[in-house]
């Protein structure tokens, strides 16, 4: 009967193990998760921030051109001549 009882003991001890390394897991788990959805937050955070500076530097280089910065000149003028030809569209639709 002993040997029977010293495997229940072992099994015993072995499903213990396997129960506090299941918990541990849990709980490492949860952190990483906390974790992820951290980084989360911080990348959309950061994208939103990538796109405000995005649309800031093409303001940017549209008001340089109108100022007189030779870089994007003729980007600018294409912009403003297809602004000005939107706008004689719309008046054409009012008037007709």
């Amino acid at each position: 009967m002993s040997n029977i009882e010293d495997v229940v003991d072992s099994l015993e001890n072995k499903i213990n193990k396997v129960l506090l390394k299941l918990e541990r897991l849990k709980i490492a788990n949860s952190k990483l998760n906390e974790e992820l959805e951290i980084s989360k937050q911080q990348v959309s955070v950061q994208q939103s921030q990538i796109a405000n500076w995005e649309q800031k530097y093409e303001t940017l280089k549209i008001t340089n051109g109108i100022l007189g910065g030779n870089d994007n000149k003729r980007e600018t003028k294409l912009k403003i001549n297809a602004l000005i030809r939107d706008i004689d569209y719309c008046i054409s639709q009012i008037a007709g």
